[in-house]
């Protein structure tokens, strides 16, 4: 009985690491944020619909000053590493603690405006307990603390 119990166990934790090694590529794009799949899990700032959409950060200081804030914090999240920089755009993997699942951060600064847009999207897998919200809100909660976003 815990043979079976063992031999099905494995077998579903080695399709779990083939399906998961096969993960979709980085987004391709160094500007303009994106918004979700229809999967719940990601979101992002220019998504419309509300399970989907998170605010976007506005700047409480200087853009260049922001900005550079903001990349030094955001290469201080836990297992997260800045993969591109072009501008005022980023993008940073995320990855999980347990299984190395790789999610993709984005976030691009409307010099103009002060706002910057962000995304945070899981490569595979449909749901994702809300990792990517925790994490956005982890990051504002942050920028907020260290006064480089306003709370509007």
């Amino acid at each position: 009985m815990y043979s079976e119990y063992f031999r099905r166990t494995a077998a579903l934790l080695l399709a779990m690491a083939i399906s998961f090694s096969t993960a979709a590529n980085p987004p391709a794009r160094e500007s303009a944020i994106g918004g979700c799949p229809s999967t719940p899990n990601c979101v992002s700032s220019v998504e419309p619909d509300d399970g989907h959409y998170t605010y976007p950060f506005a700047l409480a200081i200087d853009a260049a000053d922001g900005w550079r804030r903001i990349l030094e914090t955001v290469a201080q999240l836990a297992r997260t590493t800045v993969v591109r920089k072009s501008g005022y755009y980023v993008h940073a993997e995320s990855r999980s603690r347990f299984f190395g699942f790789v999610d993709d951060l984005e976030l691009e600064l409307d010099e103009s405006t002060g706002i910057v847009e962000v995304r945070s999207a899981s490569r595979v897998g449909y749901s994702d307990l809300g990792v990517n919200r925790k994490r956005v809100e982890r990051l504002r909660k942050a920028l907020l603390y260290q006064g480089i976003i306003r709370d509007d």
